[in-house]
């Protein structure tokens, strides 16, 4: 097995071998659904579960077993660009035309452009957004660059539902999919903000995100690290007057859509095989409820299970939306790849 470009200091304090025998014994735990859901129980897809859970089997395994689960529910790889379309008409989230300098899908948030109410729908937008950036995804990477524009944002834009939800979705469900988040010129009242919010993230994730601000010069570096700045948008401050055109972001959905029907038909590529799932199936829901129950004690035994992180994500609902304290005015620059996806 080799490792793809994402791996952190932790990571390295095991030996390949080492990591390996953890990988098996996730694997072993999952017993007989393993062989049947061999995309989602692959190395790669493990080693990421283990790489969240700081490489504690029991708690990983755990982890893996609820998202093939919530995978089986929701069909993250049945949504089409047709279910989704009047959320995505105006842009508030959709995959640049261009990878960062690491070769890292880039998706692009914009929360100013909000244009429903609806959470479920906008989850269901998001799952699309995400299992499309990892189709897109360069076979020798496995995470993704978000840049959060805040364009047109206000205190109206603040859901806590939606902020918990899609916290909840990428931290349970998309272990180590994000390398790094860029928060583009946020205002004063979304710094306080996220400082309220932030404890209610995991570490691993709110230590990937990182304020850029247009006018300060050693913020505005981790842009020109990241990306090559003729194609990043000037938005952004790069040199690209291209921006989100609905008609042609469709059509190119709408291609990536049939290539999607065309992976889970042939049981999945190995670029991709980590996103996919098979149809709802009584007896695998059987077998993951039956080996849930079975260690779910073991592993609160051993500290905590995601249940703790599920407390976490709820907790964000007694923020006040009223926002008040401090700013946050981290301004830390990415010198490289592996920096910043550490």
């Amino acid at each position: 097995m080799s490792f793809k470009k994402g791996e952190s200091t932790t990571d390295k304090a095991l030996s390949h071998g080492e990591q390996l025998a953890k990988i098996y014994e996730v694997r072993k735990m999952m017993g007989p659904i393993a062989d049947r859901l061999p995309a989602i129980c692959s190395e790669a897809s493990i080693s990421r579960y283990l790489r969240a859970r700081n490489w504690n089997t029991k708690k990983a395994g755990k982890m893996l077993k609820e998202t093939i689960k919530w995978r089986l529910e929701f069909k993250p790889e049945k949504i089409r660009w047709e279910n989704i379309t009047q959320e995505a008409k105006t842009g508030k989230i959709y995959r640049a035309n261009y990878h960062d300098k690491c070769g890292r899908t880039v998706l692009i948030l914009r929360p100013g452009f909000q244009n429903t109410n609806a959470v479920n729908e906008q989850m269901m937008y998001l799952v699309y957004c995400l299992e499309n950036a990892i189709l897109n995804m360069n076979p020798d990477q496995e995470q993704m660059v978000w840049l959060i524009d805040f364009q047109r944002w206000n205190t109206s834009s603040i859901s806590l539902k939606a902020t918990r939800e899609t916290a909840k979705i990428l931290q349970n469900h998309y272990p180590e999919r994000l390398g790094i988040g860029i928060l583009y010129n946020p205002p004063k009242i979304f710094e306080s903000f996220w400082t309220l919010v932030k404890p209610f993230l995991e570490p691993k994730t709110h230590k990937k995100m990182k304020f850029v601000y247009s006018d300060n010069p050693q913020s505005q570096k981790i842009m020109e690290d990241l990306f090559n700045m003729d194609k990043l948008e000037s938005t952004f401050g790069g040199r690209s007057s291209v921006g989100f055109d609905y008609e042609a972001y469709g059509q190119r959905m709408r291609e990536d859509d049939k290539k999607m029907s065309c992976f889970i038909d042939s049981g999945c590529s190995p670029a991709y095989s980590p996103a996919c799932s098979p149809a709802y199936s009584p007896s695998i829901m059987s077998e993951l409820q039956q080996l849930t129950s079975d260690h779910c004690s073991e592993v609160s035994d051993e500290g905590g299970c995601s249940s703790c992180d599920e407390a976490a994500s709820s907790n964000l609902e007694v923020v006040d939306e009223k926002v008040q304290g401090q700013p946050h005015d981290s301004k830390d620059v990415a010198n490289d790849c592996t920096k910043v996806a550490a």
